[in-house]
């Protein structure tokens, strides 16, 4: 992935998201309210995550655990399975966890060693935050309807957020075409 696609693609989705978020609507109200605990979110974002996951575990290289991928395939699966039964609580939310800690892969890759542009590390410093985030989520998976209680609570809340979230995308979708 190239340096410009890896911070391009933040920077829209980010764009997107506060534009959203700005826009007031009841429906993106709704929508987040109800994320935490969507049986169709859980299925769609853990349900990737997993599978992504397992590609990954599947190619692993030998010096990697790689002569135990099909039993590590298997161990994992099933859990990504069993998951669904007997922790669907807040499921989507650790779903979405893992998808960021997956992405940020890529995303940390397309910017290393290219120390001669530093406006990478305004794409560089949102995935760590990112980071930080889904791993705290991931763990307390409950927080995130806490903040959606508290950033609904006052209007205003809401639509500054999506502001510094559209703003900060605007940012990032300028400097992915400055590279």
């Amino acid at each position: 992935m190239s340096l410009t696609l890896a911070t391009l693609i933040p920077g829209l989705l980010m764009l997107a998201f506060g534009a959203a978020l700005f826009s007031g609507r009841a429906t993106v109200t709704a929508s987040l309210k109800a994320f935490p605990r969507s049986t169709t979110a859980a299925v769609v974002l853990f349900g990737g995550g997993a599978i992504w996951f397992l590609y990954k575990v599947w190619h692993l290289p030998e010096s990697d655990f790689g002569q135990y991928r099909v039993i590590l395939a298997i161990v994992f699966g099933a859990i990504a399975v069993l998951s669904f039964k007997y922790v669907p609580d807040f499921l989507a939310v650790r779903g979405l966890a893992v998808l960021i800690l997956l992405s940020a892969s890529p995303l940390l890759d397309a910017a290393y060693m290219h120390y001669d542009q530093p406006q990478r590390l305004f794409m560089v410093s949102l995935v760590y935050l990112c980071i930080a985030l889904a791993i705290y989520l991931g763990a307390s998976p409950y927080r995130l309807r806490d903040l959606f209680e508290w950033l609904f609570r006052a209007p205003g809340r809401v639509r500054v957020l999506g502001a510094v979230f559209a703003g900060y995308g605007l940012l990032l979708t300028i400097v992915a075409f400055t590279y």
